[in-house]
């Protein structure tokens, strides 16, 4: 009897565990949706009669854009179209039957594109150095083709905040300037829109909705396994932060969405060379001393008659 009531217990705990697990995978597919959802509200994103194509890379990142766009495509009081693109690039043990038998089985329109730019990456990066640069623009140009091609007016990248705010960093730290990745851009020719939907989701999301889901993930053998990235090294600074110090990261990205023009020292940006005093306050202007969360605390002052 007794052996009989624990195998019940037993039953009943694991039944609570994966009713547990069930409701935080719910609680995780319902933070993206409202995520991608504010962002393509914040930035126009997505308009009525919208034909978006979704770059499908077979990353994590990828996998959940188009999976998470689907859902909202359903919802939505607008009408837009999706078609998935993959851009095969020939890399060497590539599954090229993947994408194909997943997106087959989601009914979607897709296009696969065969274009080996890995042997042209190869042949003009030299052994150890970073590859990204160049298999980026190439990738960009094709796909470009492609959007005009399948008449999609919408180019949809997963690039996640975490990408955002590591480009950030990357273009500070060796670009020298206040550069990131914008949540929407037109292309360099003028001809194209790309969006970024995942804007404001975290890569641990992704990832972790990439396990729910179980996406058949295709690692990336040209540029991923390249150890010597700078970006790499900006991913672990970010982390590292977000470790000792909660709410660091999210501070920096919010920054990026609220820039003082008038206290930085572009001159391009501000007319520094013809501002004038006019008697006017205003309340963007410089103050005597700084707000409370920068001034130094009362303890650690030293009264000058103690000099």
């Amino acid at each position: 009897m007794s052996a009989v009531m624990n195998e019940v217990s037993a039953e009943a705990t694991d039944a609570k565990k994966l009713e547990k697990i069930a409701h935080e995978n719910n609680k995780l597919h319902k933070r993206l949706c409202r995520l991608v959802g504010q962002a393509i509200g914040d930035f126009n994103m997505i308009e009525d009669g919208d034909k978006v194509m979704v770059c499908l890379s077979g990353g994590k990142d990828s996998y959940a854009l188009l999976d998470i766009l689907m859902t909202l495509r359903e919802r939505a009081p607008i009408h837009f179209d999706i078609v998935a693109v993959n851009l095969d690039q020939k890399q060497p043990n590539f599954p090229a039957e993947v994408l194909p038998a997943y997106l087959d089985k989601l009914g979607i329109q897709y296009h696969i594109e065969n274009q080996d730019t890995y042997s042209i990456v190869k042949r003009l990066i030299p052994e150890g150095k970073t590859t990204c640069s160049l298999c980026s623009r190439l990738r960009r140009g094709i796909l470009y083709r492609v959007a005009d091609e399948l008449g999609c007016n919408k180019i949809a990248l997963g690039h996640h905040r975490d990408d955002i705010l590591e480009t950030f960093f990357l273009n500070m730290f060796f670009g020298a300037k206040i550069k990131g990745m914008p949540a929407k851009l037109v292309s360099d020719d003028g001809k194209h829109m790309v969006i970024r939907p995942l804007a404001y989701v975290k890569e641990a999301d992704t990832e972790r909705y990439a396990e729910v889901k179980g996406f058949p993930i295709i690692p990336c053998d040209l540029c991923g396994s390249q150890e010597n990235l700078q970006r790499k090294q900006i991913k672990a600074m970010l982390r590292d932060w977000e470790k000792k110090h909660p709410g660091r990261v999210e501070n920096i990205f919010s920054s990026l969405t609220t820039v003082v023009p008038s206290h930085l020292m572009d001159r391009d940006l501000f007319g520094f060379k013809d501002l004038k005093t006019d008697g006017v306050p205003n309340p963007n202007g410089d103050i005597a001393f700084d707000e409370e969360p920068c001034s130094t605390p009362v303890a650690n002052t030293i009264s000058l008659t103690q000099l």
